[in-house]
C-alpha cells in the first residue's frame, strides 16, 4: 500500500494550514485527559467549533450536500495532523458532529436531516449519547430503558449512565426497548429526545480525576414525538451499530507518541543517583520498549487504514488497536510516576508538582479508556474467538 499523500491531499493540507495560521487565536489548547473543566472552557470550545465551521473545517468527512467537505480517509488524517501541529484539536462539543450527524445522514428522514444537521454544524444544539445503563454496559443489548407507544408519542422510562456532556446537552440520541418479549437484539428503537422535556433529570458522576463530565440521566414518563424515531420501530439495533461504526478511529493514537517524547524529556530532568534518569541504561531501555510498541500500534493502524481504502469491512485491527493502545497508555503513565518518585503523588496543578502534576492526572485518567468503548476483557474475547478461533469461555 502506498501511503504517500497525493497532490490533492497536500493541497488540502496547505489550504487548512493557511486557514489555521490565520485563525489560531480562536483555537483551544489540547487538554489533559478527563481533566475537569475550567471556567469558560466549554464556551471556548463552542466558539472554536463555530469558527471551524465558518471556515468549512468542522465536519470535513460529511458529504458536501450536508455541509461537509466529503474528505477522504487520508484527508481526515491530514486534518488531525495539522491540528496537532498547531497545538490544538477539533473541539469536543458533544457527539453531534462525530456520531449523530453521520448516523442521520445514513438513516434519517429528509425532515430529520433538515431539522437537525444545520444546528449540529453551527453548535446551536449539543448532543449526548444515551446508550449504556447501570446494568447494560458492555452488554449494550441488555438495556432496559423502555418506550411505550401512546398515540403520536413514545413514553420513556429508565436511566442511562456514563453520559458524557449530558450537563451541556440540548438533545440525546437514545436507545430504548420497545418490545419487551423480543430477543434482546430485537425490539430496540432509536429515539431523539429533547433534554428539556418534562421528566428528564441529570445527576453528575464525579470521577477519581475530579472531573464531572460523566452523568447519569433519568427519564420519568418523558413524552417523545413519534417523528423523532430514527429508522423503524424495533429495528434500532441496526441504527445503533451505524453510530458505533463512526466511533472507530481512522489512525493510530498520536497522543501516545507525544507522551513518549514527554517522558524522555522528564527522564532528562529527573535526578537519580547523582545523574539524570536518562543516563541510566535501564531507563532508556524501558522507554525504547514503549517506542517499539507505539510503532507496532502505528503500523497496525495502517493495516486497518488499508482495509478502509480498499473498501473492505473492518477487520480485527480495531480490537487490537483499542486493547494495545489503552494498555500502553496505562503503562506509560505508571512509569512516569515511577520516575517521579514521591513527586508523583502531587495532583494536577498542585504547588511544587513537576510538569504541573499532569502525570498523576494521566495515571488516574488512563484506566478509563481500558473500560469504555468495550472493556479490554471484551476485546480479549473478540480477538481470541474471532481472530484466533479459540472456543468461547
Amino acid at each position: 500500500m502506498d501511503f504517500n499523500y497525493s497532490a490533492q491531499d497536500e493541497a488540502f493540507r496547505a489550504e487548512f494550514r493557511a486557514w489555521l495560521e490565520n485563525n489560531l487565536q480562536y483555537a483551544t489548547p489540547i487538554r489533559e485527559p478527563l481533566a475537569d473543566e475550567l471556567a469558560g472552557d466549554w464556551e471556548a470550545r463552542v466558539r472554536w467549533h463555530r469558527k471551524l465551521n465558518e471556515g468549512g473545517w468542522m465536519a470535513i468527512n460529511w458529504p458536501k450536500e450536508h455541509g461537509g467537505r466529503g474528505a477522504s480517509i487520508l484527508q481526515n488524517i491530514v486534518y488531525h495532523e495539522e491540528l496537532e501541529r498547531a497545538g490544538t484539536a477539533a473541539p469536543f462539543t458533544g457527539f453531534g458532529i462525530p456520531l449523530l450527524g453521520p448516523t442521520l445522514i445514513h438513516w434519517g428522514t429528509a425532515e430529520q436531516k433538515k431539522r437537525f444537521l444545520p444546528k449540529i454544524l453551527r453548535a446551536e444544539e449539543i448532543w449526548c449519547q444515551g446508550y449504556s445503563e447501570p446494568n447494560a454496559g458492555s452488554d449494550l443489548a441488555g438495556l432496559q430503558t423502555r418506550a411505550i407507544e401512546d398515540g403520536d408519542y413514545f413514553i420513556v422510562n429508565g436511566s442511562k449512565i456514563w453520559t458524557s456532556a449530558a450537563h451541556h446537552a440540548d438533545w440525546i440520541f437514545l436507545l430504548v426497548r420497545t418490545d419487551s418479549v423480543a430477543p434482546k437484539h430485537k425490539g430496540i428503537s432509536y429515539l431523539l429526545v429533547d433534554m428539556k422535556s418534562s421528566g428528564v433529570s441529570i445527576r453528575p458522576l464525579v470521577q477519581m480525576t475530579g472531573a464531572r463530565g460523566f452523568n447519569q440521566v433519568f427519564f420519568e414518563d418523558v413524552r417523545v414525538p413519534r417523528e423523532n424515531l430514527v429508522g423503524q420501530k424495533n429495528q434500532g439495533w441496526q441504527v445503533a451499530l451505524t453510530t458505533l461504526m463512526f466511533e472507530r478511529s481512522t489512525g493510530h493514537d498520536r497522543g501516545i507518541a507525544r507522551q513518549i517524547c514527554e517522558i524522555v524529556e522528564l527522564a532528562r530532568r529527573i535526578p537519580r543517583n547523582g545523574r539524570t534518569a536518562w543516563e541510566h541504561s535501564g531507563v532508556r531501555q524501558r522507554i525504547a520498549q514503549f517506542q517499539v510498541e507505539a510503532e507496532a500500534i502505528k503500523y497496525t493502524s495502517y493495516r486497518q487504514l488499508t482495509r478502509q481504502l480498499k473498501g473492505l469491512p473492518p477487520g480485527p485491527e480495531g480490537s487490537m488497536l483499542k486493547l494495545c493502545s489503552t494498555e500502553l497508555a496505562l503503562r506509560l503513565a505508571a512509569y512516569a510516576l515511577e520516575l517521579l518518585g514521591p513527586y508523583g503523588q502531587l495532583e494536577l496543578s498542585a504547588p511544587f508538582a513537576l510538569d504541573a502534576g499532569k502525570w498523576s492526572q494521566r495515571m488516574l485518567a488512563a484506566r478509563g479508556p481500558t473500560i469504555y468503548a468495550g472493556t479490554n476483557q471484551i476485546q480479549h474475547n473478540i480477538i481470541g474467538e474471532r481472530v484466533l478461533g479459540l472456543p468461547k469461555g
